[in-house]
């Protein structure tokens, strides 16, 4: 019996991957290298993870020192600053109201414009109201309730 088939259309090529699966044959020395090349990825996929951790590790490092740095630069900045006695004598004055004996200092209470100054805050209430039921009880009870609901009234 003979097979006639179609010759291919010029813009559609059909492959039998059969054939082409078949036609490929591996010698003992192949397998051998392909089974080394998969057992290579295995050991090294872990170890380049554990690489790529280290350097993000290291990268965070490097930058919490480089942060330190600036830190002491700062702080060693400061304590140059505490060596001058004129700055004491500054801070001493902001900080603590001390003056030099014979001065007078003015200290201005309210010295803020009307329009900023807050306005006192009315009294809530001016007499005590008692409750008649005792608040944690209902509480324990609204909520026992929420969670026992089958469904939800939304408003709209």
């Amino acid at each position: 019996m003979v097979k006639t088939t179609a010759p291919p259309s010029p813009s559609r090529r059909t492959v039998d991957v059969r054939d082409w699966v078949g036609g490929v044959r591996l010698s003992a020395f192949s397998g051998i290298m392909l089974g080394l090349v998969v057992l290579a990825a295995f050991a090294l996929v872990p170890t380049i993870g554990t690489y790529l951790d280290q350097r993000q590790q290291i990268a965070a490092l490097q930058e919490s020192v480089r942060l330190s740095e600036e830190q002491v630069v700062a702080l060693e900045a400061e304590r140059d600053r505490w060596a001058d006695p004129a700055y004491i004598t500054s801070q001493a004055r902001e900080r603590l109201y001390y003056v030099k004996p014979g001065e007078v200092v003015y200290l201005v209470d309210d010295d803020l414009p009307q329009g900023t100054i807050p306005p006192e805050q009315a009294p809530v209430s001016e007499d005590v109201e008692e409750t008649t039921t005792d608040w944690m009880t209902q509480f324990v009870r609204s909520v026992a309730n929420a969670g026992l609901a089958r469904s939800v009234a939304v408003e709209d």
